[in-house]
């Protein structure tokens, strides 16, 4: 290999990193069921509410659904409350009460070099929603 080819191959691989890097969103979700709580059979993630406050209808609390997401770019919000339906519905939920909406910092980026060093925080958008059953 010469020198051309490899800056044009090194050159490439750095512009596909960072397509991949800037151009994806991520989104992960996770569920914490309550210790005590009813188990009740899955439901169907098409069936799920999501609501913004407590209802007054009686109910009980199953556990929570947990969505970690990036804020740049950030997934779209169906594809959000697709996660929170599936997961919610897992756990056999009638409804999802969201709790916290909020933008945190989930770590930090270290650049430059070892004598100058940058540091950069790394925000997220952690969404949490309680799993509720109607009685």
């Amino acid at each position: 290999m010469n020198n051309r080819t490899i800056k044009s191959v090194f050159g490439s691989g750095i512009g596909l990193g960072l397509l991949l890097l800037v151009g994806c969103s991520s989104l992960s979700s996770r569920t914490v069921q309550y210790v005590g709580a009813p188990r009740p059979p899955a439901t169907s993630p098409t069936q799920i509410e999501i609501l913004r406050s407590e209802p007054a209808r009686p109910h009980e609390k199953l556990g929570e659904v947990v969505v970690d997401a990036s804020i740049d770019p950030p997934p779209k919000i169906e594809k959000i409350e697709e996660v929170l339906r599936r997961d919610a519905a897992k756990m056999g939920a009638d409804a999802v009460v969201l709790v916290h909406d909020q933008i945190h910092p989930v770590g930090a980026v270290v650049t430059g070099p070892w004598w100058s060093p940058m540091v950069s925080t790394v925000r997220g958008r952690l969404i949490v929603g309680i799993a509720i059953k109607y009685q």
